[in-house]
């Protein structure tokens, strides 16, 4: 998962999430992109998990770029804690995203796979999203001859992505053989259960 090497503050403030994103708001990399409607702070494990449902769905095409990083560190104290005794430990990371932000970007394959994988990786998150295209969120001073172009893929962004697919398989597989294992288990168990009360049964 993502988050920062190093920062200058273990804990910082809460902030403001006011106005709409001025910074981040046009598609600079990719074609097609995944744009935030309202505010909210997306964690690194929902930024992992959306990566991951794109990426699964997409299977060794295209190129996939994050452009929201989680390097706020937000705080939590332990459950049944009394009031006071300072600030808590910071437990987890996340980007603070306004409306407009653009947070994934897909180049590589057909408008009808990326909004696809779009509406899955929006299911992942805990803010309400949009599709959008180069044409409707554009980099300022982009012509059209630019928008209309294609997005050249490098050799080592198409091996990384295959890489990356092979492994979230992988675990697809590996999660998918334990609750079959668990399954089999608990139907075992149900099956003895029976057996033995069967058995009392007919003694009697």
């Amino acid at each position: 998962m993502l988050m920062p090497k190093r920062t200058k503050h273990r804990k910082v403030h809460r902030g403001s999430m006011r106005g709409k994103a001025t910074r981040g708001n046009f598609i600079a990399f990719g074609e097609f992109g995944l744009q935030a409607l309202e505010p909210g702070w997306v964690d690194s494990r929902q930024i992992e998990a959306a990566r991951r449902a794109i990426t699964r769905y997409v299977r060794r095409g295209g190129q996939i770029w994050i452009r929201i990083f989680p390097d706020k560190s937000v705080t939590a104290k332990p459950a049944e804690t009394r009031m006071g005794s300072g600030k808590g430990a910071p437990d987890h990371w996340v980007a603070v995203v306004k409306p407009d932000r653009i947070m994934f970007e897909i180049a590589g394959i057909r408008e009808d796979q990326a909004l696809e994988a779009m509406r899955l990786a929006g299911h992942k998150l805990p803010i309400r999203t949009k599709f959008v295209t180069r044409h409707q969120a554009p980099r300022p001073g982009m012509t059209e001859e630019e928008m209309d172009a294609p997005v050249e893929i490098s050799e080592h962004a198409q091996h990384r992505m295959e890489a990356l697919a092979e492994h979230d398989v992988e675990e697809l597989v590996e999660q998918q053989h334990e609750d079959l294992e668990a399954k089999q288990e608990a139907d075992a168990q149900l099956r003895g259960e029976g057996g033995h009360v069967d058995e009392s049964t007919n003694e009697e």
